[in-house]
């Protein structure tokens, strides 16, 4: 087993980046790709207000390792779902972007223009099937004939059907409702469906509300949702030492947040709806103590990614089972 594997836990998906996710109205070829011999511009989404991105935003220092290589950042979008992400790093408006496995896997089915080049354990703690207080939901055999929302393709379909198949009962005595995450909580909230299938991105302010459980977290389910950063191929192939400094950045900076999340959540303002308070703060400061790090793609990673390729071609997510051996890098053999 490879030793980077042996200090590795859990961590939410979008704790670590938490908003590099995101749909681009960026257009053009930038610098990366000019040849100028001119300083290269990473494009990256905008981090938000919590995680290394928004903190290495802040003061500067992602510039400052990049600048060791010729690079620098452009800022750029706003917070969304891998799949835009993805769209828009096949159209070469985006540079880097962070998503996750099951999201990677229904983007990957398509014609895929990135490479994912760094891996974080599945999410233990943080993710789940949500619940309100009081349900008569008890235990995921409660789910059936229940309504559960869903991102299609994404984290929360995969994470419910992986709890219905542990649980030997099938998807279809299950309403999935698909809705798109940020669309969710108002939804649930109201009691038009009976669970949520989420990640902690949302699910913080839901159980920092002290309205709301999960019935099964990712431990409970058997998760192998990683959490990936993804870089566009063609820079990748154009400029591999800037994305192996963007990695040993983001591996640093992730080993300081688990050691002391408070300095890596409400890093730009502790007031408004970006930020985090109270309760939530507490619930969100444990699930990033409780995580891991930034690291390469060791062959187990890639065995557990063909293992949820595999079990999304079962359930129909895809039409078949996606390679994707053939889409990663091998951060540690760049040069």
């Amino acid at each position: 087993m490879n030793q980077h594997r042996s200090v590795r836990t859990t961590i939410a998906p979008a704790l670590l980046t938490v908003t590099a996710l995101v749909a681009l109205s960026a257009c053009g070829t930038s610098e990366a790709d000019s040849g100028s011999g001119a300083t290269v511009t990473v494009r990256i989404p905008d981090p938000g207000n919590s995680g290394v991105l928004a903190v290495g935003k802040k003061d500067g220092s992602l510039d400052k390792a990049l600048g060791k290589v010729g690079a620098e950042v452009e800022w750029t979008g706003s917070a969304g779902p891998f799949a835009p992400a993805a769209q828009a790093m096949n159209a070469d408006q985006l540079d880097f972007a962070t998503g996750s496995i099951t999201s990677g896997i229904t983007s990957l089915a398509q014609r895929p223009g990135f490479k994912f080049f760094t891996a974080v354990d599945p999410d233990a703690a943080g993710e789940g099937i949500l619940v309100r207080d009081g349900s008569d939901i008890r235990s995921v055999a409660d789910l059936v004939g229940k309504k559960v929302a869903v991102n299609q393709g994404g984290t929360g379909e995969y994470l419910l059907l992986k709890a219905l198949a542990k649980a030997g009962i099938p998807a279809d005595r299950v309403q999935r409702v698909y809705l798109r995450p940020d669309q969710t909580a108002a939804v649930f909230n109201a009691g038009k469906v009976d669970a949520w299938a989420v990640w902690a991105t949302y699910a913080v302010a839901e159980i920092g509300s002290g309205k709301a459980h999960f019935v099964a977290d990712g431990a409970a389910i058997g998760s192998d949702n990683y959490s990936l950063n993804a870089v566009r191929t063609g820079f990748a192939e154009k400029h591999p030492e800037i994305v192996k400094a963007l990695y040993g950045y983001l591996h640093t900076s992730s080993v300081k947040e688990k050691k002391d999340p408070a300095a890596y959540l409400n890093v730009f303002t502790d007031v408004g709806p970006t930020a985090v308070t109270g309760k939530a703060e507490e619930v969100q400061t444990d699930f990033i103590a409780r995580g891991g790090t930034v690291d390469p793609i060791v062959p187990e990673d890639i065995a557990r990614f063909e293992a949820v390729a595999a079990f999304y071609a079962e359930q129909k997510v895809t039409k078949t089972e996606v390679d994707v051996a053939a889409h990663l890098l091998d951060i540690e053999k760049l040069t």
